[in-house]
C-alpha cells in the first residue's frame, strides 16, 4: 500500500515568531496570499486532509470547495503542544529560561517544555495518523495542510536524520513538500521533487 502525500504548511498568521502550538491563530491576509500562490499550479489531488486549527482548516476548506475535493480534518496532525511556552517567543525565553531552551533546541526528544507534549508522544500520534491515511487511501494523491512541526518530523524521517537534527529542518510558511508513503510491515517515507502536475 502506498500513496503520494503533498505537505503544505499553513501561511503567515501575523503573530510574532514563536511557540504557537495549540493556539488557534487565523491566517493573515499575507498568509492567505502565500497559500493561494503555493497551490496555484499544483494538481490533481484526490482529497485534502487538514489539521483542525483554523490557520490550516480555513484554507483547506476554501481549496476543497474550489477544486471540488473531499476534505477531512485530522486532529492528530495538529502542531506540537508547547505547554507553558505557548505564545512565547524564543527571545523572551532566552531572558528567563535560556538553559531549558538550549536543551530543547539541542535535543527536543530529551527535553519537554513545562506542561508540554513530549516529542515521542507527538511523533506517535502523527505517525499513527499517517499509517491510517496510507491504509485508507492507498494509491491516492493527498494534500495535507498542516504545521511546521508535523512537516519537520516527516521530512526528518524521510531524510533519515538523527533525532537531534529535527529542529534544523527548515519549513517556511506555505512551503510545499512531497513524500511517497508506503506501508508494508513498517511505515516508509521517501521525499520526492514537488513539481507542478
Amino acid at each position: 500500500m502506498s500513496l503520494t502525500l503533498d505537505l503544505l504548511r499553513h501561511g503567515d498568521t501575523g503573530t510574532a515568531p514563536g511557540f504557537r502550538g495549540s493556539l488557534d491563530d487565523p491566517l493573515s491576509a499575507i498568509g492567505w496570499a502565500q497559500l493561494r500562490a503555493a497551490v496555484n499550479n499544483h494538481a490533481p489531488w484526490t482529497r485534502i486532509i487538514s489539521s483542525p486549527l483554523q490557520r490550516c482548516a480555513a484554507f483547506a476548506a476554501e481549496l476543497a470547495e474550489q477544486r471540488q475535493l473531499p476534505l477531512s480534518l485530522e486532529r492528530n496532525l495538529r502542531e506540537l503542544e508547547f505547554g507553558a511556552w505557548e505564545g512565547l517567543t524564543p527571545a523572551a525565553l532566552m531572558e528567563t529560561h535560556s538553559i531549558e531552551l538550549g536543551h530543547f533546541w539541542s535535543d527536543p526528544y530529551s527535553f519537554t517544555p513545562p506542561q508540554g507534549e513530549p516529542l515521542s508522544a507527538f511523533e506517535a500520534r502523527v505517525l499513527g495518523a499517517l499509517q491510517r491515511l496510507a491504509a485508507q487511501h492507498a494509491g491516492e494523491h493527498l494534500l495535507l495542510v498542516t504545521h511546521a512541526g508535523v512537516i519537520r518530523l516527516l521530512l526528518a524521517r524521510a531524510r533519515q536524520l538523527q533525532r537531534h537534527c529535527l529542529l534544523q529542518v527548515e519549513v517556511k510558511h506555505a512551503a510545499l513538500f512531497r513524500l511517497h508513503v508506503s506501508l508494508q510491515e513498517v511505515l516508509h517515507l521517501e521525499e520526492c521533487p514537488c513539481t507542478p502536475s
